[in-house]
């Protein structure tokens, strides 16, 4: 796969705590040089990034993140609230514990309650894989499925692990045909990109890929 292709399929990505506005500027601009999918940015600076951009690239932000224990209000909030503000893509993040309780209508629920709020927007579903068992994430195939989110998604980014080819291969056999997968967190080079897109993800979460096509040190997620 060229890498043109392969750009077009990355949320291109800065989700860090001390992620300045300078800083959003720069992976904006990167974002339209090269092409990709979207810019994944934090909820604050959406607005700033979308009048920036000016509809040239898709703006995605974060729901509930990184930890998804909201209450279902405050995430239906925060996602009306991007949304006016300019994003197109919204990557929820699941209340984990529910998972663990078997609260399985709950969660449909609330991933049905952000798929109103984002009407024809678009709706990732972020189980955090690195969390679960085996048998939880394919209950969170069918649960995604059932609510009709766009995407189901590996992690964050942010707790004890990202994206594994076993995780998408999972996903692959359980998920419903109009639910696409989105790898994120930890892909650590254009093969190992190559790979999971291979597998069957239409996404990929990652603020180093652009790094790693200028031949650039890597650091992130």
């Amino acid at each position: 796969m060229n890498t043109e292709k392969l750009l077009k399929h990355v949320d291109h990505t800065l989700l860090t705590q001390q992620a300045t506005w300078e800083e959003i500027k720069t992976i904006c601009d990167e974002a339209m040089e090269y092409k990709t999918a979207s810019v994944c940015i934090p909820p604050s600076y959406v607005k700033q990034a979308a009048d920036y951009m000016q509809g040239k690239i898709a703006v995605c932000t974060v729901i509930g993140f990184p930890n998804g224990y909201m209450t279902t209000k405050t995430k239906e909030f925060e996602t009306k609230d991007a949304i006016e503000n300019g994003a197109s893509e919204i990557d929820m993040v699941i209340n984990i514990g529910w998972l663990k309780d078997k609260k399985y209508d709950l969660i449909e629920e609330e991933i049905r309650t952000l798929k109103a709020a984002c009407g024809n927007k678009i709706l990732k579903v972020i189980i955090e894989t690195c969390l679960l068992t085996d048998e939880e994430k394919i209950k969170m195939c069918e649960i995604v499925t059932k609510a009709g989110a766009d995407y189901i998604k590996t992690s964050t980014g942010f707790s004890k692990a990202g994206a594994t080819f076993a995780d998408i291969e999972l996903f692959a056999k359980h998920v419903g045909e109009n639910v696409k997968m989105k790898a994120a967190g930890g892909i650590s080079s254009l093969a190992d990109a190559e790979k999971f897109l291979e597998l069957g993800a239409d996404r990929l979460g990652t603020s180093r890929i652009i790094k790693l096509v200028r031949n650039e040190d890597a650091q992130g997620y």
